[in-house]
């Protein structure tokens, strides 16, 4: 993996107090479900880089009152199979006992493909080409997770895809053939899990990667992440504007249902953004699934806080004494790109990190009201 590690550092990239590592989803009491939208979602976290237990169980309460009804989970192979074999579930009890409690749906990205990347893999795997991965050990693994979490109803098996794809077209097809062996299996064992690619609408859309989504259209749907971002990472499009880039999914998808797995509008104004813009793509993002729900499997907003400047690309986060290596959604990578990247993701939030609620969070909540 690359010594930066981009934004999606939530869920399993919370840093938890190592005395809170000790509870499991039997220590999370389960509260009564309330009417929930499963198919509207938002990527929890609590406001600061490093977090007690209560602290997230806060952030949970609040985005469920919310009436979410699902959120992502970051959860990757190697935390939870670091010997071959024996499984580690401290970490991720945790995260799910939250959703559990909270009567949401589970997202599971696992990411086989994370961007340029594979893998974050287990030491005991190496780093293995996408040729000698293995299906049978993905579907062990996989297996495990999801007998343990029957939350999880949505599993994307590769993220930022069209990005590992863009240099190496030639490993399309064994990558076709990885996913769907993995597919095959878990759906004897797993009927009712969706299974599926996320790719960066922006990315695909700025670098003309249009045909990757074509040909990797496979699986039980294809997933979207968006930001309305030039390839500098700067907000370049109106609210109007990128809901009709959002509009362009179904027409890469083929005839598959379509997922929105993160969508977002920075705040920060030093790439461009503002709370008005944000409020108001939030509110034409709501349009275009109100207009198209039929189509859509999930929608998933990125992301409920702010985190301060500067935290928002790090080298590796740990939870405890474990030291997390994760991937990102998709910009770029150079020191300038990477700058405006972490101004972007800080400010990314529909709450300040200081507490206070933007504008976007009440529309939020009144766009749900108005779904539900």
């Amino acid at each position: 993996m690359d010594k930066k590690f981009l934004g999606v550092i939530v869920g399993i990239g919370t840093i938890i107090g190592v005395a809170s590592l000790v509870l499991s989803i039997s220590d999370i009491d389960i509260v009564s479900p309330q009417q929930t939208n499963e198919k509207i979602g938002l990527v929890i976290n609590s406001p600061n880089q490093s977090t007690t237990l209560q602290e997230l169980d806060q952030a949970y309460s609040e985005a469920s009152d919310a009436k979410i009804g699902r959120s992502n989970v970051y959860l990757f192979w190697n935390l939870v199979e670091p010997v071959r074999g024996e499984f580690d579930w401290k970490q991720s009890d945790i995260l799910m006992g939250l959703n559990q409690k909270n009567n949401l749906k589970v997202t599971l990205y696992f990411s086989i493909i994370n961007g340029e990347t594979l893998g974050p893999f287990p030491n005991w795997i190496g780093k293995p080409s996408l040729n000698s991965i293995g299906e049978d050990r993905v579907v062990s693994v996989l297996d495990e997770i999801l007998l343990r979490y029957d939350i999880v109803d949505t599993v994307i098996l590769g993220g930022q895809t069209e990005s590992q794809f863009r240099f190496y077209e030639q490993n399309t097809p064994v990558y076709k053939e990885l996913f769907n062996g993995v597919y095959d299996k878990i759906k004897e064992k797993h009927p009712d899990v969706k299974i599926g690619n996320s790719f960066a609408l922006h990315q695909v859309l700025n670098k003309n990667l249009r045909y990757i989504v074509t040909d990797l259209s496979i699986g039980d749907f294809v997933a979207f992440s968006y930001s309305p971002v030039d390839t500098l990472n700067d907000i370049v499009k109106t609210p109007e504007q990128a809901k009709e880039e959002l509009e362009q999914v179904f027409d890469l998808a083929g005839d598959k249902p379509i997922g929105i797995f993160e969508i977002s509008w920075s705040t920060s104004d030093f790439v461009g953004g503002s709370e008005d813009m944000q409020t108001e793509f939030l509110e034409k993002s709501f349009e275009f699934y109100a207009e198209n729900e039929s189509e859509i499997e999930f929608f998933t907003w990125y992301r409920q806080y702010d985190r301060p400047d500067g935290t928002c690309i790090v080298e590796a986060p740990t939870i405890g004494e474990n030291t997390l290596t994760v991937g990102g959604s998709g910009f770029g990578s150079s020191e300038y790109v990477s700058e405006r990247l972490s101004n972007y993701i800080c400010s990314a939030g529909l709450i300040n990190n200081n507490g206070s609620p933007k504008s976007s969070w009440n529309e939020f909540k009144k766009q749900i009201q108005m779904i539900n």
